[in-house]
């Protein structure tokens, strides 16, 4: 048996319980992983809530992201063993794996090894951001040296990950935030510049950061009516990459400014990306070489103790931290 968290029912952080349940042994192509850091995501609290438009049959587990230690080997698995100190890049649903918890079956494919001289809390705040940022800026959004970036939510694990992304391949990075108190922390990111979006106009701010041009990209978990601002702010030719839908109002597209300027809208799951193999493995090469070189560094925002996981959703919720939330076991 092992203490996991489960939820019975959807709605706000209260439904998380931990309980001991039996995980069985690993299957094939699994691991079974000791869990010693789990990192948080909104996509678990959009499926926690039920938001999302994924509802897995009750009672479900939960879990995105996770690092840990291999104890035990499914059949077929050859090149990971027992002792292997791994993280994992989510390739599976949120409730796909109960990551939430002390022990939990894996599968291998997601797997990768976690460098000597990298803490568990580190390795577990990495894949889930970074390879989001990664799907939006790279894979859909085909950034390039010289161009220019608008990243939404800037402060979240994914908003940092992109700044830093964006700086490793030679870009500018605008990064948005709803308030000033968050500026200087994006500025020490990496932003070229921080645009307020509750205290300033986004398209008169982007065009003059821009020489009346426009981003080249927009990277945006938000959505909502916010997302005709966006539009307004690309420069004709450019793409918005929606990734998120942390606006729960309906969100809006200003179609003159798609079709007049030639705009293109694309929609990112990382979990799309990454059952492609191919995908999956030029992420797994772009972050390793990344966190290998120093231009990619995971920013933790606070950590947890696992008994201690329903105060870490409300934390995540209230929307303040700058970087990445992790649990610890």
């Amino acid at each position: 048996m092992t203490r996991s968290v489960r939820i019975h029912a959807f709605g706000d952080a209260d439904v998380l319980r931990i309980e001991d349940i039996d995980i069985g042994e690993p299957g094939e192509g699994e691991v079974r992983l000791r869990i010693k850091a789990i990192g948080l995501n909104r996509t678990e609290i959009t499926l926690r809530s039920g938001r999302s438009p994924i509802k897995p049959t009750l009672p479900t587990g939960l879990g995105f992201e996770a690092a840990g230690v291999i104890e035990a080997l499914g059949s077929g698995v050859t090149d990971f063993f027992v002792g292997d100190r791994v993280a994992l890049v989510p390739a599976y649903g949120a409730a796909q794996y109960p990551l939430y918890g002390e022990s939990a079956q894996v599968p291998v494919r997601s797997l990768v090894r976690i460098p000597d001289g990298v803490d568990y809390t580190v390795a577990a705040s990495t894949w889930a951001a970074y390879g989001t940022a990664w799907g939006a800026l790279v894979a859909v959004g085909g950034l390039t040296a010289g161009q220019t970036v608008l990243i939404s939510a800037a402060s979240s694990s994914v908003g940092i990950a992109a700044i830093q992304i964006a700086n490793r391949l030679g870009a500018r990075a605008i990064a948005l935030t709803r308030t000033s108190a968050k500026a200087d922390p994006l500025l020490r990111a990496g932003a070229s510049a921080v645009v307020a979006t509750s205290e300033q106009d986004i398209v008169t701010e982007v065009k003059a950061l821009t020489d009346n041009r426009g981003a080249d990209l927009v990277a945006d978990p938000v959505g909502g009516p916010g997302f005709s601002e966006l539009a307004r702010a690309t420069a004709s030719g450019g793409r918005l990459v929606l990734y998120g839908a942390l606006d729960t109002k309906p969100t809006v597209i200003p179609p003159f400014e798609v079709f007049a300027r030639d705009l293109t809208i694309r929609g990112l799951a990382l979990t799309a990306l990454t059952r492609d193999d191919a995908q999956l493995a030029a992420l797994k090469q772009f972050v390793t070489s990344g966190l290998a070189d120093g231009s990619l560094r995971p920013t933790i925002a606070r950590t947890f103790p696992f008994d201690q996981i329903a105060d870490a959703h409300r934390f995540m919720e209230a929307g303040e931290q700058v970087g990445k939330i992790v649990i610890t076991l």
